[in-house]
């Protein structure tokens, strides 16, 4: 009986030491070493004398999941730019040099992200592969940028460049290219990083007649060519989407930007993320199933991610204390320090919005443009598509020129679409004639699914489940912006 219980004792031990040899040990609790089976969020890893003898793929899976969802983040502003290069050549027509659009509409308006619908914009995208160009850049009240891929400024424009409103030409040069061969043949010689270039203005003036002036006088040709009078498309009045594509569609892109452009040195750690994903210099994009998959689902994780961070920010504190109102712009205009490059801070912007400026990343008193924006209302919540909202804006709003709140989708990011197909449907500002103030000048803007009584001249409406955000801009911010003495409380529920 003795040896029996002797012997039952030690199956059960055996048992028990063969049961704990094969238990899964959670990841943080892995040693690593020896023999162990590790439980990880992407499947069972199996360590037999220190090598991995099972979940080699799962260890591959994870690995190329969590590079297509970074370099979702990275890409975000050179996707989205070239979506909007592609998409106003096909809505618009524009494919040669010369060719801007020039964007007055609602419709018009309502494709490009972020779009103020209070100027006109003045847009043109150009290849510099070619050769660089020449621009002459008129006299008077012109906000304006030549923006590289990344959407980093190359130059200013107008006003807050280097011709101060005094208007000049202005040759820009490839990354490739010698900027000494062009020295002294316009007024500023600039060079890019980038072969692709975006050139854009906006007019400050309102007079019909400056709008006039800057058709008249404006030209762009490739250096050594005869200069060509820029040719102004106009009144194309269509709906349109410059909204960076989800899925498989977003890397297509990114793959063919890559073959367009030369690598620069602080992206070389992306270009070794993407290799294994399908993406490479020389290469054409053709991915596996397995890469397809993981491409759709990294680019799904990677907006989320940015989704997150947009709605409310990690690296940033609201500008006006006891609000949720952000400053846009939380990074410098070479998207670049000392330290680091500026990720999440620039690819936050260009997921919401669209291009960047010295007048619009540095403003100062009197030049350039502020841009506020939230997503809570004044008790924490998410600002709802079927809530009504009042936006109590104080007297004295502290601008040289004008203000404006524009109404957005937070799916698209574009101008909100309910249905509306004036400016004014989506769109309040200080130069419109109808707006009702308060008697001590201030003034109370409605968000929501329901105007109130007698308000409707101040309100623009939300609808369905589409959720949204504003801008208010501020142009030509004066000193009581930057020293805080103003500032704009956060928007209240009203009961429906």
């Amino acid at each position: 009986m003795k040896l029996i219980k002797t012997f039952k004792a030690s199956v059960i031990t055996l048992a028990l030491a063969a049961t704990t040899a094969h238990a899964a040990t959670a990841l943080d609790d892995a040693k690593l070493m020896g023999n162990e089976t590790i439980d990880t969020p992407y499947g069972t890893v199996k360590l037999e004398h220190n090598f991995i003898t099972e979940g080699q793929q799962a260890i591959y899976d994870a690995m190329d999941f969590q590079r297509a969802s970074q370099a979702y983040i990275w890409a975000t502003p050179i996707v989205s730019y070239k979506q909007w290069d592609k998409a106003q050549d096909e809505a618009f027509g524009a494919t040669e040099l010369g060719d801007f659009v020039v964007y007055n509409s609602m419709k018009e308006k309502r494709g490009i992200v972020t779009a103020n619908l209070t100027t006109p914009y003045i847009i043109n995208f150009v290849s510099l592969k070619d050769g660089p160009i020449i621009t002459t850049v008129p006299e008077g009240k012109l906000a304006g940028m030549v923006l590289n891929l990344w959407q980093k400024p190359v130059v200013d424009l107008g006003l807050t460049g280097p011709d101060r409103g005094q208007g000049g030409t202005y040759i820009i040069v490839g990354p490739e290219d010698d900027l000494t061969k062009y020295e002294g043949k316009a007024d500023f010689v600039i060079q890019s990083e980038t072969n692709s270039v975006f050139v854009g203005l906006r007019i400050l003036n309102p007079a019909p007649e400056f709008g006039q002036y800057v058709k008249d006088t404006m030209s762009i040709s490739r250096v050594g060519q005869p200069a060509k009078k820029a040719n102004f498309i106009e009144g194309v009045d269509k709906e349109w989407s410059a909204t960076a594509p989800r899925g498989l569609e977003f890397w297509k892109l990114l793959s063919e930007i890559y073959q367009e452009e030369p690598t620069r040195e602080q992206d070389k750690i992306f270009a070794a993320l993407l290799e294994p994903l399908g993406i490479a210099k020389g290469q054409e994009f053709n991915p596996t199933e397995r890469q397809i998959e993981i491409l759709e689902k990294g680019a799904a994780m990677g907006e989320l991610m940015l989704r997150n961070l947009q709605t409310k920010p990690r690296f940033s504190e609201p500008y006006w204390e006891e609000t949720s109102w952000y400053k846009s712009f939380d990074f410098t205009v070479p998207q670049i320090t000392e330290e680091k490059v500026e990720l999440d801070e620039r690819a936050v912007w260009f997921y919401e919005a669209v291009t960047s400026s010295e007048g619009m990343v540095n403003p100062t008193p009197g030049k350039g443009q502020v841009y506020m924006t939230t997503k809570f209302d004044n008790n924490g919540q998410l600002l709802r598509a079927d809530e009504t909202y009042k936006l109590h804006v104080p007297a004295g709003v502290p601008v040289s020129q004008f203000w404006s709140l524009t109404l957005y989708s937070e799916n698209t990011r574009r101008p909100y679409d309910n249905g509306g197909t004036e400016v004014s449907d989506i769109n309040l500002s200080s130069r419109m004639d109808d707006l009702q103030y308060n008697e001590d000048g201030s003034i109370d803007l409605y968000v929501g699914n329901k105007a109130p009584k007698g308000k409707e001249s101040n309100f623009v409406q939300t609808v369905g489940d589409d959720g949204w955000f504003v801008y208010f801009r501020l142009y030509g911010p004066t000193q009581d912006f930057f020293d805080k003495s103003f500032s704009i409380g956060d928007f209240e529920k009203l009961s429906n």
